[in-house]
């Protein structure tokens, strides 16, 4: 290398050792949002919040693409808050000072949530409101009251509040001086093009406006020239796909070649042989095969929740808080295919008889996404069923374990016919054969065909009493429970937050109890190679201060104790416990009145 491109080599090097050794104080952020990120125990800004606070405290546009988990949802509402932090003091307006819009129900709890939680920390009195369309409009009418400082919502839910009436197009103008449209890759694919559209009209030109996306696309550019004023654009090296920084380096990554036939099979072995860490977050591409794969892990005494587009969004948000929370340890996620599952429920609909009419059909969400809209937590293993049908499912998949800088992996089972997807995949991350790359996918080295071939014939036994017909009728009925107790969730948990533990959604489907003797594998089918590997897992786990052993007793205990909220309701709606004590109580004075007047006769 010549002395002058060594010379600049280095001087860039140390430029970007300087930028890494950034503070939250260098970038000018307030002292209160520091101390506030401090109790968090955030010290350290990830690269998208130093190169985009800056910026964006500087009132630039800015289009800002970084791949999931690399902390860009601090990024954009610490500089926000700061600046509304200038405004307290100032007259009041007329109006909301800023929009955050993204695509999902789910992501806009979650943001409000962050945003009501640093609030909190600084002890600032300032209105941070989520606006949602499942608000009746009486509450969106309370909820803007005020009005909020910040607004949390969707296009379609804004766009719907003007046509009401509930928020004045006049006050958007007057008073809005920061929109940003968060997973901008995401709105115009929700359908939100139009309430975009109709939004853009109403926002002032002094607005500063900010673009946060994952991946780019044409939705992103399209989205760029409709409601940016010259940005700066900023592409992270993570996002802008070097080898190494796709997947990161923390999360390993396997495939595990089979038939469509044995996948059930090898699941079976991967769960029930130990050999995988927990929590583990399972996709599969329809419903149907969520609940096929449920009703055949629980034959073996393997629990689980599926998350789906169907639920009510209260019985959703309970799944994913008992998830993160380590009630349970698989949760199996549908991903966004409902173009395709809508089209499926629209044919039945159509050829429906008479007979059919005991089938329940639930309409799915449209503002539901499982890969880009749920936060899930603290998820060391991610397994894909059914691969992804692109490449940015997979990197968006793989994206829900690792996060934080913490270790993960990912595990796909492919068939032939998903070989073609795999490929793509590894084209993707840059594979080609170079042994220095990183970012690579290797056969999963745990699973010995001895292991597996044990235990087909149980599996086999077992994979014959799924059938279509039970299949439907667990996902009809546990379609009926979580709407049943959707309504009862809301107003009870409300009013009683410690019992949020005590409805577990990872219950038994089947009618029958599962045949004990599934329940543990026996040693003469266990192969010794498995078993060491069985041992690794489970002495990395207990390296890492994971103990499940002891935390499902200590829930079960408690489990035992307590009744089910739901079968404690009133027609009042309120918990019969009371009564149910009050009763006892009366019996109790009942009683000792009656020892008393034997006493005396006596």
């Amino acid at each position: 290398m010549p002395p002058a491109a060594m010379a600049n080599h280095c001087n860039q090097k140390e430029q970007d050792e300087e930028d890494e050794d950034l503070s939250f104080e260098e970038l000018g952020l307030d002292p209160r949002l520091i101390r506030a990120l401090f109790k968090k125990s955030i010290t350290k800004p990830t690269p998208i919040q130093r190169e985009s606070i800056p910026l964006i405290l500087e009132g630039k546009d800015v289009v800002a693409r970084a791949k999931t988990g690399s902390g860009k949802t601090f990024a954009y509402l610490l500089p926000l808050l700061q600046k509304l932090f200038s405004e307290i003091g100032c007259p009041k307006k007329s109006g909301s000072s800023a929009f955050i819009l993204l695509p999902t129900r789910e992501l806009c709890r979650q943001v409000h949530s962050e945003a009501n939680s640093l609030l909190e920390l600084c002890r600032v009195q300032l209105k941070a409101m989520q606006i949602l369309s499942d608000m009746s409009a009486v509450d969106m009418t309370v909820a803007l009251s005020g009005p909020p400082e910040l607004i949390v919502s969707t296009p379609a839910c804004v766009s719907t509040c003007i046509s009401r009436g509930i928020m004045q197009a006049s006050c958007i103008k007057d008073s809005l001086s920061m929109l940003i449209l968060d997973e901008a890759d995401l709105l115009l694919s929700h359908g939100y093009e139009d309430d975009l559209k109709n939004l853009v009209p109403h926002i002032p030109r002094r607005c500063q406006c900010l673009l946060i996306s994952a991946t780019s696309s044409s939705d992103v550019d399209k989205l760029k020239k409709l409601v940016l004023h010259n940005p700066v654009v900023l592409t992270l090296a993570d996002a802008n796909h070097p080898t190494n920084e796709i997947i990161p380096k923390n999360v390993q990554q396997f495939l595990i070649s089979c038939s469509a036939n044995d996948k059930l099979l090898y699941m079976l072995a991967l769960l029930k042989l130990e050999l995988v860490q927990k929590k583990v977050l399972i996709f599969v591409n329809s419903i149907d095969t969520g609940f096929r794969l449920k009703l055949f892990l629980e034959q073996f005494g393997i629990r689980s929740a599926v998350l789906n587009a169907e639920l009510p969004h209260n019985s959703r948000s309970h799944i994913l808080e008992e998830f993160n929370a380590g009630l349970f340890d698989y949760l199996i996620a549908t991903d966004e295919n409902k173009e395709r599952d809508q089209n499926s429920a629209d044919k039945h609909k159509q050829t429906k008889t008479k007979g059919s009419k005991k089938h329940f059909k639930q309409k799915l969400d449209a503002e539901f996404g499982v890969v880009r809209g749920i936060d899930f937590k603290n998820v060391f293993t991610v397994i894909n069923f059914d691969m992804p049908q692109s490449c940015e499912g997979y990197v968006h998949r793989v994206g829900r374990t690792g996060r934080a800088f913490n270790s993960g992996a990912s595990i796909s089972l492919v068939t032939p016919e998903e070989d073609k997807i795999i490929e793509k995949v590894k084209l993707t991350l840059g594979e080609s054969g170079d042994k220095d790359i990183l970012s690579y996918i290797t056969p999963f080295p745990l699973l010995t065909t001895n292991a597996v071939e044990s235990l087909r014939y149980r599996a086999e036994d077992v994979v014959k009493s799924v059938t279509r017909f039970a299949v439907r009728e667990s996902r009809a009925q546990d379609l009926r429970n979580e709407i049943l107790n959707s309504e009862k969730l809301k107003a009870h948990f409300e009013e009683n937050p410690r019992d949020l533990d005590l409805l577990k959604h990872d219950k038994l489907l089947s009618k029958n109890a599962p045949p004990a003797h599934l329940r543990d594998v026996p040693e003469y089918l266990l192969d010794p190679a498995t078993q060491e590997a069985s041992k690794t897992v489970k002495l990395s786990r207990a390296a890492m201060g994971i103990d499940n052993r002891k935390r499902h007793t200590a829930f079960n205990k408690g489990f035992r104790k307590s009744k089910d909220p739901l079968k404690s309701f009133t027609a009042e709606g309120r918990r019969s416990h009371k009564l149910n004590k009050r009763e006892n109580d009366n019996e109790d004075r009942n009683s000792r009145k009656r020892k008393r007047k034997g006493l005396v006769s006596s």
